[in-house]
């Protein structure tokens, strides 16, 4: 009988974690509720043995659903089980209704997962590359209570909030990015191919070029006999730089740093505080235990400090200890973060204050977010234009310098 390795948060609030034999996914779920539990994830161990990875690998990597996607089909089937559709005809509907092949692919995996006595969490739990642990751990809270189709419907306004706040970060860098690119072609050109061309003509009249002039020709020679190959480099130490930060213990360090530049460091924790505080506010709201909750957090930080910061958090708070002061003690979290939160668990409503939190802090990273990307439209205005009057400024004292030469043979 095939093993599963399950994570499950018990009646008293605490972690657990362990093996299970079962037939199905869906057993060790079972399971587990009839303990009194509630599974956050269970998984199928990995065959043994030399051949066993290699047998169950896929030769290409499965790829996901969109944020777009996830987020419609969501909505969708939220809408449809909340008018009182039950799931397998909801998922069918969906099935016949949608026009992307490779959503259809999910989808039709869904329903027979669930068709074959599946719960829903445990087939989206297989569905790793489309859907995350929030995003089941939520799904699987909704069953346990008995409202999947409300857990479905704050998964969507999740997911929507998400995909707002992401457009908006996309759509405000695509000008000065376009902007940076065009500034870096206008100077290498000007490099590679015009100032090049006034060099025969100081060769000819037996001239030596300005100092300036001459830096700024041997500059565009050299990035054009190797400006190639700077640019591997360049990626090569790029691919050396995202291999190690892989690693826990260099990604931890930069994490750290981040936190701690100007500009940047600030932006990034109301960035981990809007992370944080929405999906622990979702998750509580949504009937998921604290522990359980913060556990699923912990995966959607992205940042290792916050990461530790948050476990030590839990920790805490399985210990009966608060939430708020070991949070507050590692200062990876705005000062109103940690206010709120510790306002929430002396008024019993930890959950509603987090996303009150996670509104403010949304708002305050969408309005630092466009206040820098307004400041970077001028400043790389101002600096292409620096650049340019240099390189203008340095052939105009070159022919000054030729008209000074041609001046002195005529006199």
């Amino acid at each position: 009988m095939p093993q599963f390795r399950y994570t499950a948060v018990g009646a008293g609030g605490e972690l657990h974690r362990g093996v299970l034999e079962a037939g199905s996914e869906a057993e060790v779920v079972a399971l587990l509720q009839r303990q009194g539990s509630l599974p956050l994830r269970a998984d199928p161990l990995t065959q043994r043995g030399l051949l066993g990875p290699l047998l169950h690998a896929e030769l290409l990597p499965r790829r996901g659903l969109s944020a777009q996607q996830v987020a419609d089909l969501t909505r969708e089937l939220a809408t449809m089980l909340a008018a009182g559709q039950d799931l397998d005809h909801a998922l069918r509907y969906l099935l016949d209704s949608i026009p992307s092949p490779r959503v259809q692919r999910v989808v039709s995996r869904l329903h027979n997962a669930v068709r074959d006595g599946s719960p829903l969490s445990a087939a989206l739990s297989r569905e790793q590359s489309s859907f995350s642990r929030l995003y089941v751990g939520m799904v699987r809270a909704g069953e346990a209570s008995g409202r999947l189709a409300e857990a479905l419907a704050r998964v969507a306004e999740l997911l929507e909030q998400q995909r707002r706040t992401v457009a908006t970060v996309t759509s405000a860098l695509i000008y000065p990015c376009l902007l940076g690119v065009a500034s870096v072609g206008a100077i290498a050109l000007l490099l590679t191919q015009v100032l090049p061309e006034f060099v025969p003509l100081f060769e000819q009249n037996g001239a030596k070029l300005p100092d300036s002039t001459q830096f700024l020709v041997d500059m565009g020679a050299f990035v054009a006999n190797w400006g190639v190959l700077l640019l591997l480099a360049f990626l090569m130490l790029g691919l050396v730089v995202a291999a190690a930060l892989r690693r826990p213990g260099p990604r931890l360090v930069v994490d750290r740093l981040l936190l701690r530049i100007p500009v940047v460091g600030p932006l990034q924790r109301e960035l981990l505080a809007a992370r944080l505080t929405r999906a622990l506010g979702t998750l509580l709201v949504n009937g998921v235990p604290l522990i359980g909750a913060l556990e699923i957090t912990s995966g959607t930080l992205g940042n290792l400090a916050a990461v530790a910061a948050l476990d030590n958090a839990s920790r805490s708070a399985r210990g009966g200890g608060s939430l708020s002061q070991p949070l507050a003690e590692a200062s990876v979290l705005p000062v109103r973060t940690i206010h709120l939160l510790r306002l929430g668990e002396e008024t019993a409503r930890l959950g509603q204050m987090a996303l009150h939190a996670a509104e403010i802090h949304e708002e305050r990273s969408r309005v630092v977010i466009q206040r820098l990307v307004s400041l970077m439209v001028p400043a790389i205005t101002i600096l292409m234009g620096a650049a340019v009057a240099g390189i203008v400024t340095s052939l105009l004292s070159a022919m000054l310098s030729l008209n000074d030469i041609a001046a002195a043979g005529g006199g």
